[in-house]
């Protein structure tokens, strides 16, 4: 499962049984800690989720900001509620470049794209994730 956590919502994005494709899920509005936690382990145990991807916001140079620091202390967290295998991956201009897709290629208005760039941006994270580990699999 992959995750774009933003400041008001957090993506969810899933992929097939194969861990080929990824797809956008849903989007999950924030508002407490644990009612966020309890929605993901809900979505992951209906999944049969067995790790997450999540989206780490790192600044063009590398380095890492506010924002980085809180992904991994909402990870902390989780993996403090429930063991959890959680992966980072890297999303410098992922809603960047998921904003451009959904404008140049979907066509979306402003309004349509507020309600799929995060769980698309989540997704594309995923994806991500999905390929490197394909690819290096492909190396041994």
């Amino acid at each position: 499962m992959g995750l774009d956590l933003g400041e008001k919502t957090i993506g969810v994005a899933v992929s097939d049984a194969t861990r080929l494709i990824a797809s956008p899920l849903e989007l999950i509005r924030k508002s407490k800690f644990t009612h966020e936690a309890e929605h993901l382990f809900k979505l992951m145990n209906h999944r049969k989720v067995s790790a997450l991807v999540i989206g780490l916001p790192a600044n063009m140079d590398g380095t890492e900001g506010p924002r980085a620091q809180s992904c991994r202390a909402f990870a902390r967290n989780l993996e403090r509620l429930r063991p959890v295998n959680i992966a980072f991956w890297d999303e410098r201009l992922s809603t960047s470049a998921v904003e451009r897709f959904l404008i140049e290629d979907l066509d979306l208005n402003r309004k349509r794209r507020a309600q799929v760039v995060d769980r698309t941006a989540a997704a594309w994270i995923l994806q991500g994730a999905l390929d490197r580990v394909r690819d290096q699999a492909t190396w041994i």
